[in-house]
Formats: C-alpha cells, sequence, structure tokens
C-alpha cells in the first residue's frame, strides 16, 4: 500500500513539509538562544565621568557599575563614615568623601566617594583625621559608579548620624559649602585607596540574561507542524488502506452471496 507510487510522493511531500518546518522551529530556538544572551557592557572601559552621568537626575542602567574618571577635589573635613560595610566577606566601616567635581567654567558638582574599607571604626577614624589635614589640590580619581542607596534608621540611637547605607541625600545635609551646588544622584568607588585603608571590593555588575518565551513557543508550534505533517500522511494512507479493505470485503461478501443464489439455482 505505502510503495505505491502516489503515496511515495506524497510521503516525500510530507517529508519536505516537515523539513521546512523543522528549519523553521531551528531559526526560531536560535532568535531565543540569540536574545538571551547577556549583552555585554563596556564597564571595565575608563569614561569621562560627564559622559556617563548627569547631576541631579537618575542613572541610567548602562551606566550602573561604569568605570569613570574625572578630575575633582576633596573637601577637607567633609568625610563620613559607614559602618557595617562588607568587604570580601567581612563586615567593616567605609571612609566616604565629599569631592567637589570640576565641571568646566569654574562650575562645581558635589559627588560622594567611597575612599575605602577599614576593620573597625577606630582605624577608619584615624585615616579620617588624617585626610581632614591634607591640601585641597584637584587630582584625577578613577572608580566605579554606582547608584545612591536608601538611607535608612540608625540603629544605634546613641548616634543619630551612624549610618549604614550611602545615602547622597542624606550626605548632602552633612556635607559643607553645597548649598546651591549640583549633586551627582550615584556614588563613585574610588579604584585605589589611602594608606590606612583597605581597597573596597567592586566587581563588575553581573549582566542578566532573559530567554525569549516567545520564540521558544514558536520554535515548538514548528516542531508540532513538522510531526503532524508525518501523521497526516500516515492517516490518509492508513485511511485508504482501510477503505480499500472494507471494499474487498463488501466486495468479497457479494461475490460469496451470488454464489450462493447461483448453487441454490443449480439445485433446483
Amino acid at each position: 500500500m505505502m510503495l505505491r507510487p502516489r503515496w511515495i510522493g506524497a510521503l516525500i511531500f510530507a517529508l519536505a513539509l516537515a523539513a521546512g518546518f523543522a528549519a523553521l522551529g531551528q531559526w526560531q530556538l536560535e532568535r531565543a538562544i540569540e536574545s538571551g544572551k547577556a549583552v555585554v557592557a563596556p564597564t571595565e572601559t575608563v569614561l569621562p565621568l560627564a559622559q556617563v552621568a548627569k547631576p541631579n537626575g537618575p542613572m541610567t542602567d548602562k551606566s550602573v557599575g561604569q568605570l569613570v574618571e574625572f578630575t575633582g577635589t576633596f573637601v577637607a573635613g567633609d568625610d563620613q563614615l559607614l559602618y557595617d560595610r562588607i568587604n570580601y566577606g567581612k563586615s567593616g566601616w567605609w571612609v566616604v568623601s565629599h569631592v567637589d567635581v570640576d565641571a568646566g567654567g569654574g562650575d562645581r558638582i558635589a559627588l560622594a566617594v567611597a575612599r575605602g574599607w577599614a576593620p573597625d571604626e577606630a582605624a577608619a577614624k584615624s585615616v579620617m583625621a588624617r585626610l581632614a589635614q591634607q591640601p585641597e589640590e584637584p587630582q584625577k580619581i578613577v572608580g566605579r559608579i554606582l547608584p545612591d542607596e536608601q538611607p535608612q534608621v540608625p540603629g544605634d540611637k546613641k548616634n543619630p548620624r551612624a549610618m549604614t547605607t550611602l545615602g547622597v541625600g542624606q550626605l548632602y545635609n552633612l556635607w559643607t559649602g553645597v548649598d546651591g551646588m549640583d549633586v551627582y544622584n550615584a556614588y563613585v568607588v574610588d579604584r585605589s585607596a589611602p594608606a590606612g585603608l583597605e581597597k573596597i571590593d567592586s566587581p563588575p555588575p553581573i549582566q542578566q540574561t532573559e530567554l525569549n518565551w516567545l520564540n521558544i513557543f514558536y520554535a515548538a508550534e514548528w516542531i508540532i507542524f513538522a510531526g503532524f505533517a508525518i501523521f497526516l500522511w500516515y492517516r490518509l494512507v492508513r485511511d485508504a488502506k482501510e477503505r480499500e479493505d472494507e471494499e474487498r470485503a463488501l466486495a468479497a461478501e457479494a461475490a460469496a452471496g451470488d454464489d450462493a443464489r447461483a448453487h441454490a439455482g443449480n439445485v433446483e
């Protein structure tokens, strides 16, 4: 039955159709995988701060974690402490400084810079005291820019100024000489650390990936269509065979009836 020319031709057509559907399914699957690949952001290429972030506004997702460089002046005596900051798995203290960024034309923009990490408060305060005595001179700073954090209510009621998060708004209220100044709603983790502090661990941001489930659904549909093409050929062949078997059975019954009637006539 299946070796008849028309069914062989139908099988070839069904296989070609299934191959086309399978190719479309593979194409859709490749698109889903391609769109799910993480786009490697060039965060490790040092860019000018002015190119990455603007003052008085939120950061873009593309800017988060970017290495930046700029010229700025550390404001002596405007350093603050953050406690319970984790560095390489250990809890300790951050020293955060106020930097006036040179925006050109004599303009300045306030920016928070995390200078380094200390294992205890005494070591952090010792570095702060030394930094407060250093001359205010413009210098080039390189670090990773990150969005500011939401301020939290201090757990230590005896020290209402204690901070665990780097909220720019909270620091801005503690800084001197910033009335009317623009400010970056972000902070920079310095790529180096002053003597007495350890460099803060600030790895590149993890690139998130997400598969395109719509393309995967379409790919599954094409595979189902490919299987259906073969199944349809099989059903057509089976139905044709059952129809022919039924016709042969009816013909055999009719022939048997004719023979019976002919034999009865001969007997009479």
